[in-house]
């Protein structure tokens, strides 16, 4: 393989633009070079075409860097346009849409989601699609998939390919699901067990490099949740024992109340317990042993104290601690990335300087990248006015070439445009009044007395039927509020211009729901005169439902205090934040539910049948069953006869709100061993799911609590923050040094470091 040196260089750490002018055999300097296959460049000099080329690897390097992507990828010119088009947006998206699309495919396949309800006593008309439709679609997405695998082998070569354990796990998930696929054809369709649905969630998973991350994370805590558990399991064998032992059979059946609900054997006394550990069947569990002897709540006490709040709370922590940790390490991987893709885009621009200037790259070539690089564009902005510094010296060393690319790393503060400037003194003093921030506050007031009189109207005729209400006098209170907060929106507008108006989230907001409460407004006065004047044509339901709408935007309008009291203003926008940046936890969820609802119906799809006699409008059947069962709940509906009934089970058990009631039914209309089923889904959901929820929110509220402390409401107001899981862990990430760069340049596949 014929190689060229694409670009040599030597570092230092010289400070200031005006350090431009190193020399070439400084002591301490480091001279290295790399070669590429493909290129045809020479040390110190370049052509046009090696030039450009220089320039290309350089955008790609900084685009990685951004994107924390790794830059173990081809970098020859007709691997790097491949490499730039298969990271656009529009590749991107078509690659998106294609995962969501299979995704979806589980709630119209057979068992289809696409019925009015999912009560098996109410028969509902299911639309099933004919066969081949789901397939081809399926198809498609198959062909995208192998496409997508192949670009990426492709980019970064056979040799890393076979180190690569996703990619090869990519390979033989698509390998499934197409031997699958041909099997379900040459079935016409009529195979009950699809294994490709079990697999599809991987196709999501692949293409999140945070996912992979937060996965591995979850999977190196297991060893610490996996402890707890176990002593979790002791602490229910045990006390399973003793319950046995205190609530044994006795002669008199009327102290066997305990024996037979709850401890009538092993497994039922574990799973009464394990049930207790989450509050779900307290104090029901004990009332029948209680109304015996009072001693005995001490045997229930002991149990929830040592199990429920100091066990379960101690996971908790625990996972807190530990996967606080894991994530820090995945975090400054992803900064490692940033730092080695930054470092590598100055090596190959600093090929361009001449032989005095070698450990230096030019501002020109700095700016070209600049101008190609695709990122956003506020981002662009800071890093290219932080490079013109250095334009009068012409060159930029390795220190200020990194110091410009921090930008990337801070936060972004949103300014709010300057107000208008208006000449009169009277212009100028009512601009002062209406953007004073008491105006604000007297809008809140007006806001608050608004919903206390749209309650007080509510309580007065909470007994009337919608053709008794006197709407009148409610018509009245909203038109003077509504005119004032038009008032108050062109006040707003007047004080801060239309730019600066629509700056302020809560200024949108509030003028949105303004403009449609006139709306609104003006179809009811419309309405009313219509009636007058033709009293047939009067819609008393639709007239009521019109102003209840208005009454229900009110409400909402009222949230527009959340911003102004800096608390509440703190939790929304960490809950704000948790729905923006922390989507690759949410993903993984959805992978979790996924996989839980395929296995569901292929377990348990159907198994739940009423008798003929049963129907939606018969209370026969409930009064025969016991209190509490699944037929006396009228539970129905919750089952696993199709992909959306079964998410929503998996829902209801994750929040263990009587969740013993699936265990029960479940294990009557099937076997006792379903409960294992739905003992590992709880672990996985509500113990260890939901802990990390909890950490992360944790995690993100200090950070922001830390940050807006010393800030004023007003200060919150006038900034906005956007956050993302680096920097929640910024002040903890330890940055590489340029010797653990240098270790990551060499083993770079397809660019040769010597020196």
């Amino acid at each position: 393989m014929e190689t060229d040196s694409l670009l040599s260089g030597s570092f230092n750490r010289a400070y200031g633009c005006e350090s431009g002018s190193g020399s070439e055999g400084a002591p301490g300097s480091r001279r290295v070079s790399y070669s590429v296959a493909g290129g045809s460049s020479s040390v110190g000099g370049y052509r046009g075409d090696d030039e450009d080329l220089c320039i290309q690897q350089a955008v790609v390097f900084i685009e990685d860097a951004v994107q924390y992507r790794s830059i173990n990828h081809k970098v020859d010119a007709k691997s790097l346009r491949f490499y730039r088009w298969y990271y656009s947006t529009a590749c991107q998206w078509v690659l998106g849409v294609t995962i969501a699309l299979v995704l979806l495919l589980a709630f119209v396949e057979r068992p289809s989601s696409l019925s009015i309800s999912s009560d098996p006593r109410q028969h509902s008309a299911r639309w099933e699609p004919p066969c081949g439709l789901t397939e081809t679609i399926e198809l498609i997405c198959l062909l995208v998939f192998s496409f997508d695998l192949a670009a990426k082998g492709y980019l970064i070569g056979w040799d890393e390919f076979r180190k690569n354990k996703w990619l090869i796990s990519y390979t033989v998930v698509i390998s499934i699901s197409i031997i699958d696929w041909v099997l379900s054809l040459s079935m016409v369709c009529d195979e009950r067990l699809r294994v490709r649905r079990l697999f599809r969630p991987f196709f999501l998973l692949q293409n999140s490099s945070l996912m992979k991350k937060t996965l591995k994370c979850i999977r190196r805590t297991l060893p610490e949740i996996a402890s707890v558990i176990l002593l979790l399991a002791l602490h229910l064998c045990l006390f399973t024992m003793i319950g046995m032992l205190l609530f044994a059979k006795t002669e008199d059946p009327k102290k066997n109340g305990e024996w037979e609900l709850y401890f009538r054997d092993m497994p039922t006394a574990l799973s009464s317990l394990l049930v207790l550990l989450t509050t779900a069947n307290n104090p029901d569990v004990m009332i029948p042993a209680y109304t015996l002897n009072r001693a005995y709540s001490i045997f229930f006490i002991a149990f929830s104290v040592i199990g429920t709040y100091c066990l379960m709370n101690l996971l908790t922590a625990i996972i807190y601690n530990q996967f606080r940790g894991y994530l820090l390490m995945s975090v400054q991987t992803s900064i490692i990335r940033r730092r080695l893709g930054i470092r590598a885009a100055f090596q190959v621009l600093a090929s361009h300087g001449e032989q005095q200037a070698e450990d230096h790259v030019r501002v020109e070539s700095v700016l070209e990248v600049m101008n190609r690089v695709n990122m956003k564009s506020y981002y662009k902005a800071a890093i290219t006015a932080e490079a013109q510094h250095c334009i009068d010296v012409g060159f930029m060393d390795l220190e200020q070439f990194g110091k410009i690319f921090d930008e990337l790393d801070k936060d972004r503060i949103k300014e709010h445009p300057p107000p208008p400037q208006y000449n009169s003194p009277v212009l100028q003093r009512v601009q002062q009044i209406f953007s004073h921030y008491y105006f604000t506050i007297l809008g809140n007031a007006v806001a608050l007395a608004n919903v206390m009189c749209i309650c007080t109207v509510l309580v007065l005729n909470s007994e009337k039927t919608t053709a008794e209400r006197d709407n009148f006098i409610m018509e009245v209170i909203n038109l003077c509020f509504i005119l004032f907060y038009l008032f108050e929106m062109c006040m707003k507008i007047f004080a801060f211009g239309w730019k600066g108006y629509l700056s302020y989230k809560n200024n949108i907001f509030d003028g949105f729901l303004t403009v449609l409460l006139l709306i609104l407004q003006i179809c009811i006065t419309y309405k009313l005169a219509q009636s007058h004047r033709d009293p047939s044509s009067h819609d008393v339901f639709s007239l009521w439902e019109m102003i209840r709408l208005i009454n229900m935007l009110i409400v909402f309008r009222f949230l527009r205090i959340i911003p102004d009291i800096k608390l509440m203003a703190l939790v929304a926008s960490t809950l704000l934040d948790l729905v923006k940046n922390l989507r690759a936890f949410a993903g993984i969820l959805v992978v979790v539910y996924y996989m839980f609802a395929v296995v569901g119906i292929w377990l348990f799809e159907g198994v739940i049948k009423p008798t003929p006699q049963t129907s939606v409008f018969s209370d026969a059947t409930n009064s025969s069953m016991g209190c509490g069962t699944f037929e006396q709940l009228e539970y129905w509906p919750n089952n696993f006869d199709d992909f959306v009934a079964s998410i929503i089970l998996l829902y209801d058990v994750m929040i263990v709100n009587n969740w013993q009631v699936f265990l029960d039914v479940y294990s009557r209309y099937t076997t006792t061993w379903s409960v294992i089923y739905f003992v590992c889904w709880w672990i996985t959901s509500s113990v260890m799911w939901v802990n990390l929820f909890v950490a992360l929110i944790l995690e993100n509220f200090v950070y922001k609590w830390d940050r807006s402390h010393s800030c004023s409401v007003t200060d919150v107001e006038r900034i906005r923050y956007e956050t993302s899981v680096q920097l929640i862990f910024k002040s903890q990430i330890q940055e590489p040094t340029e010797e653990e760069l240098l270790c990551q340049l060499r083993k770079h596949p397809h660019l040769e470091l010597n020196g």
